[in-house]
């Protein structure tokens, strides 16, 4: 086992009770040489049901707490290799009416993230940044040396913040970190997300549906064990102090094309339900309509999706059925 590897043996995944996070506690528990696993998280957006399947591990701990308290996700982080910090506002729209809250729950969050790693001597942080870093580039391709960056969000802006301390803190106190620009996750679990909302909107009402701008909006889409396959490997073979990562399919789906996959996964026939449309070229001020993100650098590690962006999608949407007859579409 590389080095790289041996940090990922104790682990402390803040945000590890959410969508994402908790895909990362049951593969790392999944793996026997794991030894320790924390989740630390708040449970704002996190869920209990996430854990079930490993809430008996001994080798899972629990924390709840706030991101925020410094002191006490100082304590959480001692005694482990490795940090993935997962926490973030997982509502990007929401800056729209509250500007600060992506200061407030992005950028401020990760500066305890990096302060309580130095503290507690953690030797590897991974972070998940996301597409949102690039701004609006249209049908530009972004690869990770790409500039300057100029985030048309203050989502984007705070994952960029993030790491840029996150960097700097590498460079001064001698740990390692990698940041991963997501496209759009999904996967079984979700509590929010395009894909979620129509499954959700077209139970509750099959003759209609409300889409956001002109449904042109064209993004990547990535399956959630996908993600977690390139975030571990580029984490094991991480020897420098700071370096950052494209995670996408390399396909692109627009958001009308998802509507259509979730009529299909809800088992409605085409043209059954009306598609209302808000206008205009985005979601909300702030969203990038286009998203294009390269991946040969994250690629050329041995890293390659398993599923399609419409593969990943509709495997989501269907996950989602079975959460929706055990009463949990609606997040709780």
């Amino acid at each position: 086992m590389s080095d790289g590897s041996e940090r990922l043996r104790r682990v402390c995944v803040v945000g590890g009770a959410g969508f994402i996070g908790s895909h990362f506690v049951k593969r790392l528990l999944s793996d026997e040489a794991t030894e320790q696993v924390t989740v630390y998280d708040n449970f704002s957006s996190g869920r209990d049901w996430h854990l079930e399947p490993v809430k008996d591990d001994p080798r899972l701990s629990v924390v709840r707490a706030e991101v925020g308290d410094l002191p006490a996700l100082t304590d959480a982080f001692r005694g482990h290799t490795a940090a993935i910090h997962l926490a973030s506002n997982p509502d990007i729209a929401a800056a729209v009416a509250n500007p600060a809250i992506d200061f407030d729950q992005g950028t401020l969050l990760t500066h305890h993230v990096a302060e309580a790693a130095r503290m507690a001597e953690v030797q590897l942080v991974l972070y998940a940044s996301g597409s949102g870093v690039y701004g609006d580039l249209g049908e530009v391709e972004a690869t990770e040396d790409h500039g300057p960056m100029v985030p048309t969000s203050t989502y984007g802006a705070s994952k960029l913040s993030g790491e840029a301390i996150l960097a700097a803190y590498a460079a001064m106190f001698d740990f390692t970190v990698r940041a991963f620009r997501f496209g759009n996750v999904v996967g079984p679990s979700q509590t929010h997300g395009v894909g979620f909302d129509f499954v959700r909107r077209l139970l509750d009402d099959p003759t209609r549906l409300r889409i956001l701008g002109d449904g042109r909006q064209s993004k990547s889409y990535i399956y959630v064990e996908d993600v977690i396959d390139a975030v571990l490997l580029a984490g094991s073979l991480a020897d420098t102090p700071f370096d950052a990562f494209n995670v996408a399919t390399g396909d692109y789906v627009t958001v009308t094309e998802i509507a259509e996959l979730a009529m299909q996964v809800v088992g409605l026939e085409p043209g059954s339900t009306t598609f209302e449309y808000t206008g205009g070229d985005r979601g909300w001020k702030g969203d990038v309509p286009v998203v294009r993100i390269g991946t040969d650098k994250v690629r050329s590690l041995g890293w390659g999706n398993r599923r399609t962006g419409p593969e990943a999608l509709r495997d989501s949407m269907t996950a989602m059925l079975d959460q929706a007859r055990a009463g949990l579409l609606d997040g709780k």
